[in-house]
């Protein structure tokens, strides 16, 4: 199992993202694995795609999501436990991020495929970026 952070998917589905190619040589470690994700990593992702190319290639991630990844959805005591790991970081940490690594310490699941390295301040995680 792993999660995978929006930033990836963002890369990867743009051409022209910096880490478009990293991305790509990094898509080995979701293959045969169950790949979970969250509604957040959904909103992130739609809304940069949207913004970068378009409601239509947004819409071909969303089904890939739904056909592809486990989506946990943000209830009212996942948020309370999240905001708890955002005040832990004072804020250096999203909210969005602090919702993955709680998901993440939830359900076991160590790797994280993310460029971003905010996700190195929380013990126990195993960022994937190279």
């Amino acid at each position: 199992m792993i999660f995978v952070d929006s930033c990836f998917y963002i890369a990867l589905a743009d051409k022209k993202d910096q880490w478009h190619t990293k991305a790509r040589n990094l898509t080995k470690y979701v293959e045969n694995k169950e790949t979970v994700i969250s509604d957040l990593i959904i909103s992130e992702v739609l809304t940069e795609i949207g913004k970068r190319s378009g409601g239509k290639k947004a819409h071909q991630i969303f089904e890939y999501f739904i056909d592809n990844c486990e989506i946990i959805y943000v209830n009212s005591d996942l948020l309370v436990e999240s905001e708890s790991h955002f005040l832990k970081f004072d804020g250096t940490l999203s909210l969005a991020d602090a919702v993955s690594a709680t998901i993440m310490l939830q359900k076991g699941i160590w790797d994280i495929l993310s460029f971003d390295s905010d996700f190195d301040k929380v013990d126990g995680i195993n960022r994937i970026c190279e």
